[in-house]
């Protein structure tokens, strides 16, 4: 049995070692097209919608590794598509999560690389948009931002959104559903909203301090699931489109955050 548990503690730290270097990989790639240029910017979509080699390109330096190191693995990517199969661990990826930023100067990019597993991601890394810094996670073993282990403490407080920044995302170029109202309600409670440019960031933002909530309008694992799972391990609360607590969001609205402001920027969404 404690062979069997090392066996596994070796294949989390293995998983863990290798996100960890595609991330500054992806990193880098960022670093290098801010100092030197973006280069082509094309869109897919709508005008709104930018790709450029930097996406394609750390996308398919990704793929190449995990094809090698895990291939048994299904993945499925912003880029070049793909499928998960049932019942196999599937990897997702947004090599630039915040594309719009990046193509028009805005220095606030993130990437998002996890394997999820019965539908729960388990393992995985984002870019903290400062200093490209990778934050790394795993199921049960914390989530880690250049050696320190994120931890989240909830202020508590009459009101816990009260004077505090909550971040939330556009969906696209268009606010969705419900956004104006929710900004109003939030006004209400003096709560100021921002909207950074990048889903992952946004969401696991909260794990670094940056506001004490954060909201999708709807959940997709290639931009979220490392997120979620960063949010989780350093003790916050991840919640459902109807506030209880998951990690296999369906593809309605998720939220992180301390678990008071997780829970009432939830109860405030479904209020408008």
């Amino acid at each position: 049995m404690a062979a069997v548990r090392a066996a596994s503690v070796d294949e989390s730290s293995r998983r863990l070692a290798i996100v960890a270097e595609l991330a500054h990989h992806g990193a880098e790639v960022v670093a290098r097209a801010r100092r030197e240029g973006v280069g082509d910017v094309d869109t897919k979509a709508s005008p709104a919608d930018h790709v450029t080699e930097v996406d394609r390109g750390v996308e398919r330096w990704v793929r190449a590794v995990i094809g090698v190191q895990f291939p048994g693995h299904d993945m499925v990517g912003e880029e070049y598509g793909g499928s998960a199969s049932a019942g196999r661990p599937c990897w997702y990826l947004d090599p630039v999560d915040g594309t719009a930023n990046l193509a028009n100067g805005v220095p606030w990019t993130s990437l998002s690389l996890a394997l999820v597993e019965g539908g729960r991601p388990v393992v995985g890394a984002v870019l903290d948009p400062v200093g490209g810094v990778p934050i790394v996670a795993a199921e049960g073993r914390g989530a880690w931002r250049a050696g320190e282990r994120l931890a989240i403490a909830d202020p508590g407080g009459e009101d816990p959104l009260s004077g505090r920044i909550v971040t939330t995302e556009l969906a696209g170029a268009d606010p969705w559903p419900g956004f104006v109202p929710l900004l109003e309600d939030l006004a209400t409670r003096h709560c100021t909203t921002r909207v950074p440019g990048s889903g992952t960031a946004t969401l696991a933002g909260v794990a670094l301090g940056r506001g004490v909530a954060a909201m999708v309008h709807r959940y997709n694992p290639i931009d979220h699931a490392t997120a979620i799972l960063v949010v989780s391990e350093a003790g916050g609360a991840v919640l459902g489109h109807d506030g209880s607590p998951t990690l296999a969001p369906a593809a309605a609205p998720v939220f992180t955050g301390t678990p008071s402001a997780a829970r009432a920027l939830a109860a405030e969404y479904a209020a408008v």
